[in-house]
């Protein structure tokens, strides 16, 4: 995965790369790093985000089931 590909997955499901690292755990900086490719991109990254995606279709934007809420 690219760090354009990576802002292309971000993009696409409306998400900032504020949203997205806390979907991650991690901090903006680091989205915003990998994106530009000036720190590389963890090798489980596009599993993560897979999964990530699946837990949004299921949930929202937030992946929380807005039921169990």
């Amino acid at each position: 995965m690219t760090g354009h590909e990576l802002k292309e997955w971000r993009r696409k499901r409306g998400l900032t790369q504020e949203d997205l690292a806390r979907l991650l755990g991690v901090i903006r900086l680091t989205v915003a790093r990998w994106e530009t490719e000036t720190r590389a991109i963890p090798s489980f990254l596009p599993l993560a985000l897979e999964a990530l995606a699946n837990r949004m279709q299921k949930g929202g934007r937030n992946g929380h089931n807005q039921e169990a809420n």
